[in-house]
Formats: structure tokens, sequence, C-alpha cells
């Protein structure tokens, strides 16, 4: 869907878009602007944000559709969810460019946040769709705003394209989406100026990641670390900020089997690889000032006869050891070996990782917030006020020695899990253990977030792209010079 600029109403557009604050709907520029307000008071339509109210009305002697669409305060939020609910009303409506009026001042940058609110909202995974209902099919492909500038939408648009990146990965089933693939996936990057690192099975051997491998060796698909690095500053040699990703392209649970029902539901076990990616798609196409690199730990856990077994002792990329006493924990012992490369090899300051990694960080807070943990206050300061402006919810968790004892081993240095309560604490705790003296970190569980039972604001059922406006927000409000 394409997103358009002008100063005044274009004649191609069959659908005229009122934005009205709340409790204010202002005077129409149509000739049945009374009955139309008066349909408005009578459906207690008042401009609450993401309210809408449509009707039809007569312009220049041929009928035209009216959508009133609420953004309450015209605060950014609102203006979001307003432009939402714009796409969700009228994306399969019949209409096919809608211009978009609105009724009080608002600035260049709360018209992109609109904007940004109607491009995300309008995405749908069709790819792999052969047939569908007429009225199933899009129609909307265009949306004009009139009257504002554009100055705001390179920045936003750049941030939506890489959303849209993440909720395509996401969206791929497993056979579609593994390893090699995802790798290929993101090659196009290169030419936005990212450089590429892959490191292939062969190589991690000889490195030693024996953790990442240990997931990887029941699966036919060769695992993959891929590291994108991003420089926007004007110091090479500046430290960069480090985003790892958890990237288990299908998580069947391994020999520890998941349950069948719900199973199809593990190929978005790669959410925190897919956010990564994302965002660097989104810093590279604003131009962010900053030096930043993302890094996917690539897997598929399967259960096959050379699969990994409950009981096993790996030796991490680190030197130490874990026994595996549940293979479906699979996703630290993944991040485990990625954190102690991305340290070896870029020197960070600060690391962030992003993962699905806890069933009990969804019964902990369901899909309202991802959970996380950090280990310098500063930098959990960064990242709720990030939060906050971006929308992506956090909630944040403890990290204290007192939870360490749940996965001391008796036959090696650590184990994979612990008890049944605290486990994503016990997660967190895990890979505290990887990072380096001196190295602000922080962990976001983002298990609830990266698919969607329902739709909401800005987005439809299915693949969120949880993530990037939180980590695009953190870099241009943080790391950028």
């Amino acid at each position: 869907m394409e997103i358009a600029f002008s100063p005044s109403r274009p004649a191609a557009a069959d659908t005229l878009v009122i934005a009205c604050a709340k409790g204010a709907v202002d005077a129409l520029p149509l000739g049945s602007a009374a009955t139309v307000k008066a349909g408005a008071q009578m459906a207690r339509f008042s401009g609450e944000a993401g309210a809408t109210f449509e009707t039809f009305g007569e312009e220049d002697g041929r009928p035209v559709r009216i959508l009133l669409v609420g953004t309450g305060t015209g605060a950014d939020g609102d203006l979001e969810k307003a432009g939402g609910a714009v796409s969700a009303k009228l994306l399969t409506s019949g209409a096919s460019h809608a211009a978009v009026e609105f009724g009080g001042a608002v600035s260049d940058a709360g018209a992109a946040r609109f904007a940004l609110g109607a491009q995300l909202r309008g995405w749908r995974f069709d790819a792999l769709r052969t047939r569908q209902p007429e009225k199933a099919k899009p129609t909307l492909t265009t949306i004009t705003l009139v009257g504002v500038g554009n100055g705001a939408w390179a920045e936003q648009e750049a941030v939506a394209a890489g959303v849209a990146f993440t909720r395509e990965l996401v969206a791929a089933p497993a056979n579609y989406l593994y390893p090699e693939s995802f790798v290929e996936r993101c090659a196009h990057l290169a030419d936005l100026g990212i450089k590429i690192t892959v490191l292939d099975k062969a190589t991690m051997t000889e490195l030693g990641m024996g953790a990442l491998l240990g997931v990887a060796q029941g699966s036919a698909r060769e695992p993959r670390v891929l590291a994108m690095e991003w420089n926007g500053g004007q110091d090479a040699d500046a430290k960069p900020v480090v985003f790892v990703g958890k990237g288990v392209t299908f998580d069947s649970g391994g020999i520890s089997l998941k349950p069948g029902a719900g199973m199809e539901d593990m190929k978005w076990d790669m959410g925190g690889a897919g956010a990564v990616a994302g965002v660097m798609k989104a810093l590279a196409l604003r131009k962010a000032k900053a030096r930043v690199v993302g890094i996917c730990g690539l897997v598929e856990n399967m259960p096959d006869g050379n699969a990994q077994r409950p009981s096993d002792v790996v030796t991490t990329l680190s030197g130490q050891t874990v026994e595996v006493i549940n293979t479906d924990a699979e996703g630290r012992l993944v991040l485990c070996d990625v954190l102690t490369w991305a340290q070896r090899t870029y020197k960070p300051e600060v690391v962030i990782d992003l993962a699905t990694l806890t069933g009990a960080m969804v019964v902990a807070l369901g899909d309202q917030y991802a959970g996380f943990f950090a280990n310098d206050e500063g930098l959990a300061a960064d990242l709720n006020a990030a939060a906050e402006a971006s929308g992506d919810a956090l909630w944040r968790f403890p990290l204290s020695p007192a939870y360490d004892k749940l996965i001391d081993s008796q036959i090696a240095d650590m184990k994979n899990m612990g008890a049944r309560y605290a486990g994503s604490i016990t997660a967190a705790q895990f890979l505290k253990r990887f990072v380096e003296e001196g190295v602000k970190w922080a962990h976001l569980d983002i298990a609830g977030m990266v698919w969607a039972d329902k739709p909401g604001t800005t987005f439809d059922k299915g693949a969120t792209g949880y993530g990037v406006r939180l980590i695009d927000r953190l870099v241009a409000d943080r790391f950028e010079g």
C-alpha cells in the first residue's frame, strides 16, 4: 500500500477520510455535512482514538464514501491508532484510494505517525495464497494525506519497512524459512550498506560452539550464524551496540518433544532473530548515525536419531559446560554461544538479546508486555523509555544470585533449565553467565509478543513485528551521535 502526500484532495480518491479530534466533529467539506454529523452523533461517534463512522454522500453529482476516524487527544499514539483504524476499515472494503483530511491542526510528525499506523495495519501475508474469496482480497492501494508535509515520513517509512520484513520472516512456514534460507532472505541488506558475515557449521565446529551445534544436530538443516554490521557514524573503530536474536526456525522440542496441539506455532520461534533482521533494515534505510551489529543464531530443533539427549553435556564456546536437562530449553543454548562470539568478535559495551525464550513469560505477562532483564540501571531506563515511545511494551523482571542455585548441576558447570517455577528468571540467569565483566547487557523475552491470535491496533492476526520499533527507538535515543 502506498502512502502519499498532497496539498489538495486528489480527484482519483474514491473515499474521503476525515480525522476528528475527540469531542470536535468539525465542519465537513461536503454538501451533506449536516447529515453526516447528525449520523455520527446518532452512532455515538465522538472522536475517540481509533473509533470510526462510515457513511456515503454525494459530491459534484457522484457518490463518495465518507469515513470519520477519531484521533482522540491528538497524541502520537492516538494518531497511530487512527491510521490503523483506517486501514482495518478500508483494506478489503472495495475502496481503492482514500484521501485523509485532518479536521484540526496536525504537525508533520503527527501526520507521519498516522501514516505509520495505516501502513503497519495494512500489511498482509498473502505470498502463499492461490485462491481467496473476492471480498477478502485487498482493494485499498493508496492513502493520501492532504494538506500536511511529508518531512517526517521518511524515517517512519523506514521503520515500517523493517517491521514488514520481520513479519515476512516470522510468518513464513518452516519449509520455506530455515537457517540457510533465512540468510538468503537477508542478502538484500548488503545493497543498503550492511556488511554480511555468515558462519557455517564447519566454522562453528572449529570455533567450538558446542551448545548451538548440539541443538542443531537433530535436524537435516544445517545451522548458521548471521552477522549484519551497519556503520552510520564517522568512527569505524567505535564500539558497536550489538543485538542478538534467537533464530530457532522450527522448534519441535527435540527429544523432549512438545505436545502436538499447537506445535505449528513453533515456526515463529525465530521471532527474536526476525526482529534483529528487521531493525537492521530499518536502521540502514533511515541511515541511522550509529554503529550497530545484529547477530542471529539460526538452527532447527528436531528429534532424529542423532538428536541431542536429555543428560548430554555440551561444552560452550566460552568453555563452560552445560548439562542438558530438557532439549526443549534450546534457545538459551543457541544464545549463549552467539553471545560469547559477539563479545569476542566486536568488543561491545552494550549487548541486548531478543528471544521467544520461555512459555513462563507468556504465563506471567500474556500478550500485553514482553519481559526484560538488565544488569545495568541506565540501560534498563533507556529500554523503558524506548518502550514508552515506540508502543512496544516492556516489563522488567529481577536478576538475583538467589536463583543461581536452581541451575547448578552436579556434573557440569550448570543445567540448561531449573525447576518448575521462575522459569523466565532462571533462563535469564543462565544467559547472564555468558556476559563478560563490564558489558552492559539486557535480555528481552518476547515470547508472548511476536504472534497475535487476534487483531491489534497496528497488526492483524499473525506476525506482529514486535521489537523493531523498540530497538529502532533505543538506537535513535541512546546510540546515535
